[in-house]
């Protein structure tokens, strides 16, 4: 039996590893804190946005392919007045056509609001995973030292060709910006001069 000093989201950890026994803890944790920040950005979203979503979902359906098949095709029929029905939009069928058109616009403004909302979470990801390479190379940096300490200690020398040296340096973001912004320029410029050593 669980103890009352449990909170909810640790009993609801608890069943999720009873029902995932061929998962690691950690990865079950890892899992679940994913899901809960998902479902948290989600529940953030106003009525307009979710609205705008749905629309969006909907739009990137084969069924929403079909549904428009059949409109212009029953549309088109209806037109022809072979059906015993007064053409209310005959051939060209402008009113069809700026039916769409309203629709095109209306579609593309909703996908719009949804990329952007995508581009917004995206951005919060590629910080948060940015964070935390950071603070991972920064523990792997600090540990390499820990161990070139440990061996100066015990007396063991270090390879003369090792990589241990580079390793242990901190590595800045804003250095290695800088160094592809440096090699990318770089690349560029060659490349401007083997065109010009081609055409002459």
């Amino acid at each position: 039996m669980l103890s009352d000093s449990m909170n909810e989201e640790e009993k609801q950890y608890l069943d999720y590893e009873d029902n995932n026994p061929l998962l690691s803890k950690v990865i079950q944790r890892n899992i679940r804190t994913l899901i809960r920040l998902r479902a948290k950005a989600a529940n953030k979203r106003n009525l307009q946005d979710r609205i705008a979503d749905a629309i969006t979902s909907f739009s990137g359906h084969i069924v929403f392919v079909y549904v428009h098949l059949v409109w212009f095709g029953a549309w088109i029929i209806l037109n022809t007045g072979k059906l015993g029905v007064h053409p209310f939009d005959p051939f060209p069928y402008g009113l069809l056509t700026m039916v769409v058109s309203l629709e095109a616009i209306f579609l593309s403004t909703f996908v719009l609001i949804s990329q952007n909302q995508l581009s917004q979470e995206s951005e919060y990801r590629a910080n948060l995973n940015l964070q935390i390479a950071l603070l991972t190379e920064h523990e792997v940096t600090r540990v390499l030292q820990m161990l070139d300490a440990i061996q100066d200690k015990m007396g063991i020398e270090n390879d003369e060709d090792s990589e241990l040296a580079d390793l242990e340096m901190e590595t800045k973001p804003e250095d290695v910006l800088v160094e592809i912004e440096r090699l990318q320029q770089l690349a560029l410029k060659r490349k401007k001069l083997s065109k010009l050593n081609h055409n002459s």
